[in-house]
């Protein structure tokens, strides 16, 4: 199956009590399917239910401002959610909800490929870690997964509306780029291994995160 092809499988989906509940269209993703890097928030709002695209709302134009501080674009990167239909009032999604549309982000994150996740909050968060953590205790550490590295930040949605998390917001993103950074130059250095500076982002810091979470 082609990301294309699973995009049309959920077309006017039914599967879950969110399409009879008001959404007006599911919201699938956008941006690159090749992407390496790619975004996972909660579900859709108001504007992203009308225009079918995740992100295109205040907390979406936030987005943008911080994939530009962080050295990125919305053309470089995917972005997803982990439920693709808009909860009634913008209510957080039930566990029905999740455990239904949880299958298709994965298969979108096996389409992609990418080799980062930004998960966005708690509920991205815990939905991908499979743990229930609160994005303040994870949020800017990186996290080891069998395919991918999961990289939390906090929501844009939730420094819109509580002011105090907008830098928090911003000091996430720099760690992002720090540690895409520091991927990259690994990636290019002629031994194909990272620097002594790097192994405090790519190796150390995740293995410490995954002891501190996990308790491994």
């Amino acid at each position: 199956m082609t990301l294309e092809e699973l995009s049309a499988s959920l077309y006017n989906c039914q599967r879950c009590k969110l399409a009879k509940l008001g959404r007006t269209q599911v919201v699938f993703g956008v941006g690159n399917p090749h992407a390496e890097i790619m975004f996972v928030g909660e579900g859709p709002g108001y504007y992203e239910d009308q225009q079918g695209e995740p992100f295109v709302g205040a907390a979406g134009k936030l987005l943008n401002e911080l994939l530009q501080s962080a050295g990125l674009s919305r053309s470089q990167v995917y972005i997803a959610n982990v439920i693709k239909c808009r909860p009634p009032n913008n209510r957080d999604p039930e566990p029905d909800e999740v455990d239904t549309c949880k299958p298709f982000l994965l298969q979108q994150i096996e389409l992609i490929k990418p080799k980062v996740v930004c998960t966005l909050g708690n509920w991205a968060t815990q939905t991908l870690l499979e743990k229930k953590v609160g994005i303040t205790k994870v949020r800017g550490k990186a996290f080891n997964l069998k395919d991918f590295v999961i990289f939390p930040l906090l929501h844009p949605a939730a420094a819109l509306h509580q002011g105090n998390l907008q830098e928090p917001l911003r000091e996430d993103f720099r760690k992002l780029k720090a540690f895409l950074d520091a991927r990259s130059t690994a990636e290019t250095s002629p031994s194909g291994l990272p620097s002594e500076s790097q192994p405090t982002l790519q190796g150390q810091q995740v293995q410490q995160t995954q002891m501190d979470l996990f308790g491994s």
